[in-house]
């Protein structure tokens, strides 16, 4: 079973369940698109929303050794 948590971006904003989590689980990063949707063109909203994704991964740091590790303290 995987144990991580989605980025904002990572949801299916095609699925009402999934936005409801995304939502829910980031209620004022959602409450900002939703001004942004408002103040912003479509057009620039779907660029900025691309542009941020794409930046969201870069910041995921690839774990270049699989196994499983205990880590001891």
């Amino acid at each position: 079973m995987k144990n991580f948590v989605k980025s904002f971006y990572d949801f299916n904003l095609s699925s009402p369940q999934e936005r409801q989590e995304r939502n829910q689980l980031y209620p004022e990063l959602a409450k900002f698109h939703i001004a942004l949707r408002e103040e912003m063109s479509e057009e620039e909203y779907q660029e900025f929303y691309r542009a941020e994704k794409d930046a969201a991964k870069n910041l995921m740091i690839p774990n270049p050794n699989p196994k499983p590790q205990w880590i001891r303290m």
